[in-house]
């Protein structure tokens, strides 16, 4: 592949085909979006316009894959939360093959307080119902890595083969691996041989093959703080060399790698 697949994540303020421009701006190659609110639980309909200009300038990058809402938590042992959280997400999901998007990223879920094994087997449980409810799509969801704040699931690689081992068609699940998570769950990324080390054991436990995406992000604090909080690349805990791994390691040369750092005042935010 000539063009690495690198960018960020683009705020759709003005309408979604504007997260397009906004990347193209920037030399990106790769972005993520929301298609929708970040933070409510459903969203606008995508106005046929807009649908219209997204899929024209569509191919002036080489991927755009999306970030479902920060509310959705398919973990929750509360009813009427995980009803909402089913309903969104599959809302996400219509979005996604809407656009014609080959990924939709989500964390995996908080169990607040029923225990991991009960969150990861709702986790897995609900991924199988949406996974029927959409099964003509095409949309991979990733699962992504997390820090494992609070009762935050995703945290440990073997989460993920626990999840996966229950889906019944697994080719509709991935990984996103996020350089912030990892490291702030525990996973050292900074030097060759912790690099190795970390890759090694997500390969044994889960796969190489399923990593479909990642996230760059430095962490504001150090390894195993499980705080999720990214910083810019090279002014973290993580520090540059970790970047300079990543980027140069040739397994993953084909993956989309995008930034979610804060954005400067000319590039503007979620709406």
């Amino acid at each position: 592949m000539d063009k690495r697949l690198i960018g960020a994540h683009m705020s759709i303020a003005g309408g979604i085909s504007k997260s397009i421009d906004r990347g193209v701006s920037l030399g990106c190659t790769a972005i993520q979006i929301f298609t929708g609110y970040n933070n409510r639980w459903m969203a606008k309909p995508i106005t046929t316009e807009d649908l219209k200009h997204f899929k024209e300038k569509r191919h002036q990058l080489e991927i755009i894959f999306a970030h479902n809402n920060y509310l959705i938590n398919l973990a929750s042992p509360d009813p009427a939360k995980y009803k909402k959280s089913f309903f969104s997400m599959l809302e996400e999901l219509y979005r996604a093959e809407q656009l014609q998007l080959p990924f939709l990223v989500m964390h995996p879920g908080s169990h607040m307080g029923a225990g991991e094994k009960e969150g990861l087997k709702r986790i897995a449980t609900h991924l199988n119902e949406l996974i029927v409810e959409t099964r003509d799509s095409k949309v991979r969801i990733l699962l992504e890595t997390t820090a494992g704040q609070g009762s935050n699931l995703g945290y440990r690689f073997e989460h993920f083969t626990e999840i996966i081992n229950k889906i019944s068609d697994p080719e509709r699940i991935g990984i996103c691996f996020d350089t912030c998570h990892s490291f702030s769950a525990g996973y050292d990324l900074r030097a060759p041989v912790e690099y190795e080390k970390t890759f090694e054991s997500f390969d044994r436990i889960i796969g190489l093959n399923r990593i479909f995406a990642f996230h760059l992000n430095d962490a504001k604090f150090g390894l195993g703080s499980r705080k999720d909080r990214h910083e810019h690349i090279g002014q973290g805990h993580i520090g540059l060399n970790a970047f300079r791994l990543l980027l140069n390691d040739e397994r993953f040369v084909h993956l989309p790698m995008v930034l979610e750092t804060p954005k400067g005042k000319e590039i503007p935010k979620e709406a």
